[in-house]
């Protein structure tokens, strides 16, 4: 299956730290080669950077890994083939626009036989089941909520409903953000962690990379990293329960709700 990796934070932050573990996972630490991509909200703008190559062996991923992009939300994806040929369009992070704000999607795992009916407002570019559930998504957001985006509430409820449904075709770890918010669902895999004062020295588990927070941080920086398996060997990462939708913000974790056995409840 694929990697996932996002950030956000309360301040704008570079990922090369964490990029640099998460590259060596597509071709040189794992088997993942069937391309990548991250993409850096800046303000309503967003930087994509997309390759079908794999990322330990890709110049644009070297750019990415050495150019201190600053950002408050970060979502990558390095691919394993399940659905799809191996081509740029078919390569994640997928990004549509809806309400005058763009939306950045990264998915892990398997769907079978989803074939949702498309109305033509948000239709796939390539062939990858990843894609058309993007799509889809974001066409019943536009159904539901007409012409004003909702409240990171009721956005919320609406991303839990419609994961509860999709998550019975199969495999659906996913990361799902427009900029405001970051949505992350555990299908299977998902690991976070909250870094925040007092901050330490963190050791990459895929390189042999050490850095010290306490230098390149203030006392009010709060950063989220969520990754597939975590990425230091030296810190302490929460795994989420599988079937649990979460929402961040503001480098938090600010709401989490079941998505399995049953209409959603809230945990917390």
């Amino acid at each position: 299956m694929c990697q996932l990796l996002a950030m956000n934070c309360n301040t704008p932050t570079d990922i090369c730290f964490s990029f640099t573990g998460f590259q060596a996972r597509g071709g040189r630490t794992d088997v993942h080669q069937d391309g990548w991509g991250i993409a850096f909200f800046e303000g309503r703008g967003v930087r994509v950077f997309l390759d079908a190559q794999a990322s330990a062996h890709s110049p644009i991923a070297e750019l990415v890994r050495q150019y201190p992009i600053k950002s408050k939300t970060v979502v990558a994806h390095i691919r394993k083939a399940t659905q799809g040929i191996v081509a740029l369009e078919n390569t994640h992070p997928f990004m549509r626009e809806l309400w005058g704000r763009y939306w950045i999607f990264a998915h892990n795992g398997n769907l079978v036989n989803f074939e949702p009916e498309l109305d033509g407002t948000f239709l796939p570019v390539g062939d990858t089941d990843s894609e058309k559930v993007f799509c889809y998504i974001m066409q019943e957001l536009r159904l539901r909520h007409g012409d004003q985006m909702p409240n990171n509430e009721a956005l919320f409820a609406t991303i839990a409903e419609l994961t509860l449904h999709i998550g019975q075709c199969g495999e659906f770890n996913f990361l799902f953000s427009n900029d405001q918010v970051l949505m992350v669902h555990a299908s299977t895999n998902l690991t976070y962690i909250i870094r925040k004062a007092p901050f330490a020295t963190a050791h990459l588990k895929d390189q042999d990379m050490s850095v010290d927070f306490t230098h390149v941080t203030t006392s009010t920086d709060k950063v989220a990293v969520i990754a597939t398996t975590p990425l230091t060997e030296n810190e302490s990462w929460t795994r989420l329960e599988p079937g649990t939708l979460c929402l961040f913000a503001e480098g938090d974790l600010q709401a989490s709700v079941k998505t399995i056995a049953g209409p959603a409840e809230k945990i917390k």
